[in-house]
């Protein structure tokens, strides 16, 4: 074979190993019980749970929390209609725009959003059994895939 026909090869290889890693890691992440473990302990959705941790987070316009949430503005108003009704959030008047509302978690809305995260940063029990060497060898790993510095040493 020549040179590059053994680059495509070895890319080739290498593309395939990727997209198993990723689909390894989506299987994991999205998959796993927690989701279905933070609706059963909260009573609410999943999708309901992460709209009160990102605003436990940080209160924001309407606006922000739709495009912080991915979904349009009509089905923000929605989502806030319902964690209002909950006792979850709370809209009050946006400090410079006369026009707009700030959403803010409530109390209540904020003891939920650290349970939510304490069952979300709980890590499953295969991940806790690796040892330490591989822990941190993955911990490298997935920071460099998260930085995008590709260049950086696999190594410390």
């Amino acid at each position: 074979m020549n040179a590059p026909a053994a680059e495509d090869a070895q890319g080739d290889a290498a593309s395939a190993t990727a997209r198993e890693v990723w689909s390894l890691m989506s299987d994991l992440v999205l998959d796993n019980q927690r989701r279905r473990e933070v609706a059963d302990a909260l009573g609410v959705s999943f999708g309901r749970s992460r709209a009160v941790r990102r605003l436990a987070r940080q209160p924001m316009s309407m606006r922000e929390f739709a495009t912080a949430m991915g979904i349009d503005p009509p089905n923000a108003t929605a989502v806030v209609d319902d964690l209002e009704s909950l006792g979850l959030v709370r809209r009050r008047p946006h400090p410079t725009d006369r026009r707009a509302k700030v959403v803010e978690a409530t109390r209540k809305g904020k003891a939920m959003a650290r349970r939510a995260d304490a069952i979300l940063g709980t890590p499953p029990r295969t991940l806790s059994a690796l040892g330490a060497d591989d822990l941190e060898a993955l911990q490298r790993i997935l920071k460099r895939v998260a930085t995008g510095n590709q260049n950086a040493s696999a190594r410390p």
